[in-house]
């Protein structure tokens, strides 16, 4: 029989970490009522529950911003407690300063202070408890590949990424020199059973153009491991699952079997909600620029000397073309000899240019756009007539993601933000025809939240 395992998936850890996260600030507070008799936050209040909801509310939506439910934070000791103290800082500051949803401020302003304390050391406990005992080897999945070499090593690397699961062995026509650690076995004479039992493998991931050529003894074997519980499945749709991001072995010549768009695209509800929101925004936005507008003007003067404002042709939905307008961040003629990706650490953005594109400043008048239908707050970002055409020669599928409009940011901007080679923007074509494919209410206010932790912590390009 194969090793037994208690793993925990993605999925899982997250669920963990969101329910506990509550389960111990409550405790916490409710200690501190009972121990310490607390006045701020008292039980025997008959706004308890009110008062708790709020605080979950708050506490959830912060947590998501500062990125505490992201499993590579929650598993770096150091990232972990800088993304607790903002969370518990923001949630302190909005629920006390919400006195009509929350307790009546007390007299004894220190009180304030223990509040901010209890939440900070309670879930830092979970946090603890976590990596100590959840986040550790004995709950990893132990994976077994099956297929081509050439797949197998991407999967490796893409693997490589995340250490929530640990492939431990492969099975292929020849052995990978540079993965001398995992175990390898010959695609024709291999007993999948033994290496089942041997490696204490909790899932098997079989490479989707391999399944061809896998013999009737191998499929049997495997719809043997399947009826004694054995997760197997095919690798492309566990990349995606993990990656979230289409994968390239999708994108055939019948790539419609694996790829269509979402049931969103038809739902007129959802496009009207999404263009109601866009509208609502993009007023928001349109008022915000004309405050920063002044600000961002007399710095221009001193430091940035030239236009204020960039107007550039794009290409939108369905192949249309408009002009974008931003914040000037290039010095003048930037591309006087023709148009040229930006490049990291650019020595053609200005000083004053590289902070407003850190902070996404320089987006803000594209809320113009928005309102004029050119554009939406959620989408692929929107690329140049002159790189669209050679993508669209180097990636037979890029033209797929003009068949919604363009966003002032999207899921590719927020998973990949950086793109100045075919290779990147391939990438970020793999996270946007996953957009399109998935799209819906939950995954836009995802993409919300991390740009808004992209803007606060600087991390624009």
């Amino acid at each position: 029989m194969a090793k037994k395992q208690f793993p925990f998936s993605i999925s899982e850890r997250k669920v963990y970490l969101r329910f506990l996260d509550i389960v111990f600030i409550i405790i916490g507070l409710f200690a501190l009522s009972k121990l310490f008799n607390y006045e701020y936050f008292n039980f025997n209040n008959q706004n308890i529950y009110q008062w708790l909801l709020v605080l979950v509310i708050y506490y959830y939506f912060f947590a998501h911003v500062f990125e505490m439910y992201n499993l590579k934070v929650a598993s770096d000791k150091f990232l972990t407690l800088r993304s607790l103290v903002i969370t518990v800082i923001f949630t302190s500051v909005f629920y006390v300063f919400t006195p009509v949803l929350s307790p009546i401020l007390p007299q004894n302003r220190i009180q304030i202070l223990y509040f901010i304390l209890t939440l900070l050391v309670s879930v830092f406990i979970n946090r603890f408890i976590y990596r100590q005992f959840i986040f550790s080897p004995r709950f990893f999945k132990n994976i077994l590949l099956i297929g081509g070499t050439k797949t197998i090593e991407s999967v490796i690397s893409e693997r490589g990424k995340n250490e929530s699961n640990r492939i431990v062995g492969y099975i292929s026509d020849r052995e990978l020199e540079e993965y001398p650690d995992l175990k390898f076995s010959s695609l024709n004479e291999t007993s999948i059973e033994d290496l089942v039992i041997s490696l204490g493998i909790t899932e098997i991931l079989v490479c989707s153009e391999t399944s061809n050529v896998i013999y009737q003894k191998m499929n049997s074997q495997l719809i043997a491991l399947f009826e004694k519980g054995i997760s197997i499945q095919s690798i492309d749709n566990f990349l995606e699952q993990e990656t979230f991001k289409i994968s390239e072995n999708q994108l055939t010549s019948n790539f419609y079997n694996y790829f269509s768009f979402s049931k969103s695209h038809q739902n007129n509800l959802y496009l009207a909600f999404r263009r109601i929101l866009d509208v609502v925004f993009a007023v928001i936005g349109i008022l915000f620029l004309a405050v920063l507008a002044p600000l961002v003007f007399i710095v221009n003067l001193f430091v940035n000397r030239g236009k204020l404002f960039y107007f550039q042709t794009r290409v939108g939905k369905k192949g249309a073309i408009f002009q974008i307008i931003k914040f000037r961040t290039m010095v003048a003629n930037a591309e006087k000899n023709g148009a040229v990706w930006a490049e990291k650490n650019d020595a053609r953005i200005t000083p004053f240019g590289r902070v407003l594109r850190k902070s996404r400043i320089d987006e803000v008048p594209q809320f113009l756009n928005v309102l004029k239908g050119e554009m939406s707050l959620i989408g692929p970002r929107p690329e140049r007539p002159e790189f669209v055409e050679q993508l669209e020669d180097k990636l037979p599928f890029y033209a797929i993601r003009h068949v919604i409009k363009p966003g002032l940011t999207g899921w590719a901007q927020v998973m990949h933000p950086y793109a100045n080679t075919i290779e990147d923007q391939r990438k970020k074509l793999m996270y946007d025809l996953y957009y399109i494919k998935e799209r819906n209410l939950i995954m836009d206010l995802k993409i919300v939240i991390k740009t808004i932790s992209t803007i606060i912590f600087f991390r624009g390009t």
